[in-house]
């Protein structure tokens, strides 16, 4: 716990210095400097986690991220693949918007509507087996993206449930996180981080 002195003043963000704001900008260049800490913690809640697949959700995750690594994707795209699902634990009816939001401020606009999209597209593999339309995804024809997408669930995620797959281990991506999530490129805060 921070002592008071170490904490701004204010009651109301009306009240606030530019004391108690360079202050919190400090805390949050070191408090964002733990985030892919953070990100891996939470995924690891995936390990164990079934749902009935033939992995558990923290081995796909695996799996897709070394398909697209193996397959010479960049860094960025890689830890999108690595936290794709990251959602499942929060978001069961969202999960894709979850890891999308958490990947936006460090990736290009195509990796993040891959994120953010997968879930529709992904659906093509089973939507209809469930009672939904698996040609949900056309409602995106024609979206720059919509090919990209396509192709990340085709080649990486929907192929990422087999249990003999020799996928890397988590440790092998943790420095991958931390130099993709130490780079922001889309965040309104990211000028906090430098300043401090």
């Amino acid at each position: 716990m921070n002592a008071p002195h170490d904490r701004a003043q204010f009651t109301a963000m009306t009240e606030g210095t530019q004391a108690d704001w360079t202050l919190i900008g400090s805390h949050f260049s070191e408090f964002s400097k733990a985030l892919p800490t953070r990100v891996l913690t939470h995924l690891k809640l995936l390990d164990g986690d079934y749902g009935g697949f033939p992995v558990d959700r923290l081995e796909h995750s695996l799996q897709t991220a070394t398909r697209a690594h193996r397959d010479g994707r960049d860094e960025a795209y890689v830890v999108m693949a690595l936290l794709h699902d990251i959602g499942d634990t929060l978001g069961s009816f969202n999960h894709p918007e979850i890891g999308a939001a958490m990947l936006r401020p460090f990736v290009s606009e195509e990796v993040h509507w891959i994120a953010n999209t997968h879930g529709v597209f992904q659906g093509y593999y089973f939507f209809h087996y469930i009672g939904g339309d698996r040609d949900m995804r056309e409602q995106y024809r024609g979206h720059p993206h919509f090919e990209a997408c396509a192709e990340f669930c085709e080649k990486y995620d929907q192929a990422a449930f087999d249990p003999n797959y020799d996928s890397a281990p988590l440790d092998f991506f943790e420095p991958m996180v931390g130099r993709v999530m130490s780079r922001p490129i889309n965040s309104i805060y990211a000028k906090v981080g430098e300043a401090a």
